[in-house]
């Protein structure tokens, strides 16, 4: 970084007002405004929105110039013939950004303990001093050598390189948001380049396929193409997610629903432990369990399901009990074709009323209340876009499974794992879903370390899709799908970051928006989107936004926790173009 930022070539004036939300510069002649307006390439556009750099007794400070206007009586005298002949004396309305020690410009105070005082120098910022504090925000003093790369160089100068840490921008999870058009995809796009060129990893939740380019890269793992080449194998859902698959009313047949799930997690616990226990053996009608010496109790199995019928509880509850934690887990496994079947098998009462050891007979109150249950599992079990999505016919061990592609990803080599959505249809909330389930196993291994040594940074594009939403049963009562909420309150600290796309940022739930740290903002118009920014942004004042709606395609603002100023700039193309361009209209 240039030590000396109060350059007297760069001198423009003097602070003539000072006031706690902004401070005003006088120009001693507009001769000095003209001469930056055309010195050299790098303000040809004008001071407006330019950085400025004022010069105190122990501090200097960091703005940016917000407008520049005449007095009043000036202001009625100018003309084209006085603007050329007459010497006009402007003012200035700065933004002070930051402020840095006088003698090691490098050391950034957070928060402004001190403001100018009157009649302090104030120099147009040149453009290697700036670019220096840009690596540095968000980096650790005791981090000698973070991860960062180039994202694109500042709107007003484009030879002034912004290199971000990817500390700073993914550290504390990061949003693109802006309106169709505005060039969010090329920024996502660029930020998984960042990541590929630092070696680090990044799984992609690609909504509408758009990212597909990148899938024949050498960084590249085999996209995981849902509803296609891949599936998420239910065996992987938990029951709150059967629960919302399934929709079971709350008072009969969520109670029918969990207990039809165990007994046939119990019965693939018998199969899978039998050849190997000497103490449960297999017969004709089921599996004998060893209580204790010369004791054997019977679990009956008849159609591939247990049934409770008249039979005893114990031997039932104590392979429950022994093998609780495999059966509570969230890998544990049972054939969901026997669902249905199972939940007729459940519908009895909880004891015989003469031998409090046993279950009692079939209840046919219950049963019938439960024929909308078990209707909706076999209309489930059969249904083709389900069937493709959660492999219901097929096995966890079978090629293309998610869940193993995302383990072998984060094994091996590869920086980016795409899991398309493109295919998987829009019916029955089953996009939702699916991307519920997803981000639940991704919270789950985050909670176990796994991240931890190799943070994973994953994208969500159109991310409104998939947050805030809610299935809604029969009953209408609601269930909220909230796993990527958990993951944006819950992650950061297990190395598992988010970064959310959207051109909605409405539609994101306020407590997601505010767990992001980093936000860069493309061209937003609608005032609730700017709103809901503004509101999850400390950094996102009005100066700022009031940039918004005069963005051009590509140019965003990047602000957050770990940037002490919002920066305008202009993203660089990635190299690798998502398939994002507009169709034209053509004459046949």
């Amino acid at each position: 970084m240039n030590r000396n930022p109060f350059e007297h070539n760069y001198f423009i004036g003097y602070i003539n007002q000072v006031t706690p939300q902004y401070v005003k510069v006088h120009f001693p002649s507009s001769v000095l405004l003209k001469s930056f307006v055309f010195r050299g390439e790098q303000y040809n556009g004008g001071l407006v929105g330019n950085y400025v750099v004022i010069e105190g007794e122990q501090h200097g400070f960091l703005g940016k110039m917000l407008e520049i206007s005449l007095p009043e009586n000036e202001r009625l005298e100018l003309s084209e013939k006085s603007f050329q002949n007459k010497e006009f004396h402007p003012t200035g309305k700065i933004e002070i950004l930051l402020s840095f020690d006088l003698f090691n410009p490098t050391e950034v105070e957070k928060g402004l303990n001190s403001l100018p005082s009157v009649g302090a120098k104030v120099f147009v910022c040149s453009s290697n001093f700036i670019k220096g504090y840009f690596k540095g925000f968000g980096v650790k003093k005791e981090n000698t050598n973070p991860p960062v790369f180039s994202l694109g160089c500042l709107t007003y100068d484009k030879s002034t390189e912004v290199e971000i840490s990817q500390q700073a921008i993914f550290g504390r999870h990061c949003a693109v948001v802006g309106t169709t058009g505005g060039g969010k995809s090329y920024t996502v796009s660029k930020l998984i380049e960042g990541i590929i060129v630092n070696k680090g990893k990044a799984i992609l939740i690609d909504a509408t396929g758009e990212y597909a380019t990148h899938d024949k890269q050498s960084y590249s793992a085999t996209p995981a193409i849902l509803a296609n080449s891949a599936f998420f194998h239910y065996t992987n859902l938990t029951i709150g997610d059967l629960f919302v698959l399934l929709r079971p009313s709350g008072q009969v047949q969520a109670p029918k629903l969990a207990e039809a799930i165990k007994s046939l997690k119990v019965l693939r616990v018998l199969e899978n432990t039998y050849l190997t226990s000497t103490n449960i053996t297999k017969v004709d009608d089921g599996f004998k369990v060893k209580i204790r010496d010369g004791i054997e109790e019977l679990i009956k199995v008849d159609g591939g399901t247990v049934t409770k019928e008249n039979q005893l509880m114990r031997p039932f509850n104590r392979i429950y009990e022994q093998n609780m934690v495999d059966i509570e887990s969230f890998n544990s496994d049972f054939d969901i074709r026997l669902l249905a079947s199972q939940i007729i098998k459940e519908c009895i009462w909880d004891i015989d009323k003469n031998d409090h050891m046993k279950w009692g007979g079939r209840n046919d109150t219950h049963l019938n209340n439960c024929i909308s249950l078990i209707l909706r599992t076999k209309s489930l079990i059969n249904n083709p876009l389900f069937d493709v999505i959660f492999g219901f016919q097929k096995d966890k061990t079978d090629e293309g499974e998610l869940t193993t592609e995302m383990q072998k990803f984060l094994n091996g080599d590869k920086n980016l794992l795409r899991i398309g959505f493109e295919q998987v249809g829009y019916d029955f909330q089953a996009r939702e879903i699916l991307a519920n389930a997803i981000g639940k196993n991704l919270l789950e291994k985050s909670r176990q370390g796994d991240f931890k040594s190799k943070p994973v940074v994953l994208f969500i594009d159109e991310a409104h899709q998939y947050l805030n939403r809610s299935v809604k049963d029969e009953y209408f009562e609601m269930t909220r799908l909230d796993f990527f909420d958990q993951i944006a309150k819950e992650c950061r600290k297990h190395g598992l970051f988010l970064c959310l796309a959207t051109q909605m940022p409405r539609d994101i739930p306020q407590g997601t928006l505010s767990q992001m740290g980093t936000f860069i903002v493309h061209r937003l118009i609608n005032p609730f989107d700017k709103d809901a920014v503004e509101n999850a942004c400390s950094s996102a004042n009005k100066n700022s936004l009031s940039f918004l709606p005069v963005l051009g395609a590509g140019e965003a603002i990047l602000m957050g926790v770990d940037f002490p100023m919002p920066v305008v700039l202009k993203v660089n193309k990635p190299i690798v173009e998502p398939n994002s361009a507009t169709p034209q209209f053509v004459l046949p």
